[in-house]
């Protein structure tokens, strides 16, 4: 079993468990009768499934992006609708201890008495064990005020979780950001003051990225005015037929930048097919940089581009010299020494061992975490901590693209789809 499926099937199990916390708590807020819980159960099950088998294609291939995409909405609703949850309990249980540890004064329990003479009848609360509703209630059990707002802050979180997963896969893998970063590079000569090199990461060209996400990539690099346009890696996702749909992109590209399109090769890229992927950029008109190094300029002078092969190029493990993977000392030896270095790098890991040895490295491989919900677990997951943004070290600069397209669901939240200015002034 593949390391991709060992998640996939980590990610169901936490799913399922999940699930039914979301499934029992809406059932008590929302008073749901049997064909209503019914109809809520299946929901959730059906999201987990639909979203492994969609991904893995394992459905016919007309319904794999609608499975995929429902199932994302449905699972991620429900991820959220938990996390959420979760911080209402958190409040609710300081409240209580707070009421325990400090209680209230005597006039103020006689106020809390008569404000609780405005109690609200609630349905019978659904038997936790029997999963029956009670057919005799001999009373309907009444709520204390601080017991409604927990009732309203749960059905609030159990709303709002559901409408973010929904959002997530229909909207915010679409919900493209163009994002502008100023850079200063030592010996950039006045003639290339403000050179606007253009960044498109991650793209992942498949299934789930087809014509339509790549029109409306191509319109935002007609308006971001490039001078040279970079790709930084995982530009198919895994499947080789769609290299030439990359190399259509590339071609249409390169008119778009007086210098061109560069690239270099992602970890999904060698999954695909690396000789299929660099030869649809090849075809496209694009400059491979595989341990390469070239000169970016004019009569004036220049500054040194520079891109290496992918950290796991050879597979998961340390790069062998020699062998593929990055050769950053093989693209510098083809430059001049004295020229600003700008590397291409697909995974930001890189930057911590060679930030001494260049000005700014372009990175993308991380998605920005791609779905959060406020906090990025992915900075503590990720090596050196590199999520997306700019970075500094050793005089050294790495800014990381949060991509294009996804990987796993097929959704984001809180980590738009990117394409990224930079643009170089003198230092």
């Amino acid at each position: 079993m593949s390391l991709f499926q060992l998640i996939a099937l980590a990610v169901l199990a936490a799913a399922f468990f999940l699930g039914v916390y979301v499934f029992r708590r809406a059932r008590r807020v929302f008073g749901l009768k049997r064909w209503s819980s019914l109809v809520l159960g299946l929901a959730l099950v059906s999201g987990p499934v639909l979203l492994f088998t969609g991904r893995l294609s394992l459905v016919p291939a007309r319904w794999i992006v609608p499975a995929a995409v429902s199932g994302s909405a449905l699972t991620l609703g429900t991820i959220f609708a938990a996390v959420l949850l979760f911080h209402v309990d958190i409040a609710r249980g300081v409240a209580a201890l707070a009421a325990r540890w400090w209680p209230a004064r005597p006039d103020q329990d006689e106020a809390e008495s008569a404000s609780e003479t405005t109690v609200v009848e609630v349905e019978p609360v659904i038997d936790e064990v029997a999963g029956e509703a009670s057919e005799e209630p001999a009373s309907a059990p009444t709520l204390s005020r601080r017991e409604v707002l927990g009732q309203f802050a749960s059905g609030g979180a159990l709303v709002l979780g559901g409408s973010l997963g929904g959002y997530s896969a229909f909207f915010g893998r679409h919900d493209y950001a163009v994002e502008e970063v100023v850079v200063a590079l030592p010996g950039l000569p006045a003639t290339l003051e403000g050179f606007t090199l253009v960044q498109l990461s991650d793209i992942h060209i498949g299934r789930f990225v087809g014509e339509w996400e790549l029109r409306a990539a191509e319109r935002l690099v007609k308006d971001a005015r490039a001078d040279l346009i970079v790709l930084t890696g995982d530009l198919v996702d895994h499947e080789p037929q769609y290299a030439p749909q990359l190399g259509r992109l590339v071609r249409r590209l390169v008119p778009l930048a007086r210098h061109g399109v560069a690239a270099v090769p992602g970890n999904h890229d060698y999954y695909a097919g690396i000789d299929e992927v660099l030869g649809a950029l090849d075809r496209g008109g694009a400059r491979v940089l595989r341990n390469e190094g070239v000169v970016i300029g004019d009569g004036g002078g220049g500054f040194a581009l520079l891109g290496v092969d992918d950290l796991w190029a050879g597979g998961h493990g340390e790069p062998v010299p020699g062998g593929p993977g990055p050769d950053l000392d093989r693209a510098i030896h083809m430059v001049p020494p004295d020229l600003g270095r700008v590397l291409l790098c697909h995974q930001p890991e890189l930057f911590h061992h060679v930030a001494a040895d260049i000005q700014l490295q372009l990175s993308g491989h991380t998605h920005g975490g791609q779905v959060t919900l406020g906090y990025e677990p992915a900075s503590y997951v990720l090596p050196h901590g590199y999520v997306e943004g700019l970075y500094e070290r050793h005089g050294g600069k790495l800014y990381v693209n949060r991509g294009f397209g996804t990987a796993g669901p097929p959704a984001r939240l809180g980590a738009a789809p990117e394409l990224t200015r930079v643009i170089l002034t003198r230092a």
